[in-house]
């Protein structure tokens, strides 16, 4: 489903540059296209207010994600900070078989290469289900929301 077809969703998604910094060409791409992804199909609201589009702002403050929503006047809505501590194990194990599977590609059988892709999946669904917990309350999102969010929080967090 296209963004213009729900009410409670995500309008635009921005990086506060300052705290955030630029990446190299290669993560500004990915950084790029997880917003993209992620704008372009979303389920996202915020718990006890009406139906509404809202942008969400993402900075870096003492190593913890602080989510910045406002509506589309730009007005604040809610502001959270998510730790990442929990995340430190999928985030170390993700890249680990991520650098694993872009070995593969180059040099493995098209067999091993799809077990690499189930476990990068799988760790990926991990990374997904624990963020849409730590967000229990505060942000309702549908699980391919948490998904994309997810993906754009391994965006900020690759060495490249």
């Amino acid at each position: 489903m296209n963004a213009g077809a729900q009410s409670s969703r995500l309008v635009s998604v921005t990086l506060d540059d300052a705290s955030i910094g630029r990446g190299t060409p290669d993560q500004e791409h990915e950084r790029r296209v997880a917003i993209y992804d992620l704008v372009e199909t979303n389920n996202f609201a915020v718990p006890g207010r009406d139906r509404g589009v809202y942008a969400l702002r993402l900075s870096l403050r003492d190593r913890k994600i602080v989510l910045d929503i406002s509506d589309a006047d730009g007005a604040p809505v809610a502001a959270h900070l998510l730790s990442m501590t929990p995340f430190r194990r999928i985030l170390r194990d993700y890249f680990i078989i991520c650098e694993n599977y872009f070995s593969a590609i180059r040099t493995s059988s098209s067999e091993r290469i799809e077990a690499i892709d189930m476990g990068r999946r799988g760790l990926h669904n991990e990374g997904a289900q624990l963020l849409a917990e730590r967000l229990k309350g505060k942000i309702d999102c549908d699980f391919d929301t948490a998904r994309r969010l997810f993906t754009l929080f391994t965006a900020l967090h690759w060495k490249g």
